[in-house]
């Protein structure tokens, strides 16, 4: 189980106001944009700023960052075996699989595997795509 890449997540009340500060301080663009369940999502450098009205981001507040992963499975049985609680099973979603856990400490992550393309466009943009 590897952890490919950790987003701290910012709250705010419009992505489009949000973005244009974290390109001036990130100098990057976003690498991730899309509409899920009620919030808009965007990633830009190692920020994840989730936008909408606040009783629909307060559906995704029991989380503090969300963590990409090469496999969901393993991190599942390492998570179960340190005695964290999935709170959210694996699900389908727009970007790959997701699920949500509470590790034993109390901490509450939101854990993501990718789909292919994102794989290959963010985490490994200069290795040719797999067949």
């Amino acid at each position: 189980m590897t952890i490919l890449k950790t987003y701290a997540r910012l709250w705010v009340d419009d992505l489009d106001r949000a973005l244009p500060l974290l390109e001036r301080l990130t100098g990057e663009r976003p690498h991730l944009r899309l509409e899920f369940h009620g919030v808009g999502l965007g990633a830009i450098g190692d920020f994840l700023v989730i936008a909408g009205p606040a009783e629909e981001r307060a559906k995704y507040a029991h989380a503090s960052a969300t963590v990409v992963v090469q496999d969901l499975d393993a991190l599942q049985e390492t998570l179960e075996a340190a005695g964290a609680a999935i709170t959210t099973p694996a699900t389908e979603g727009p970007t790959g699989r997701f699920l949500y856990a509470r590790h034993a400490d109390g901490a509450g992550v939101e854990y993501v595997e990718w789909n292919a393309e994102l794989l290959s466009r963010i985490i490994h943009p200069s290795e040719p795509p797999a067949e």
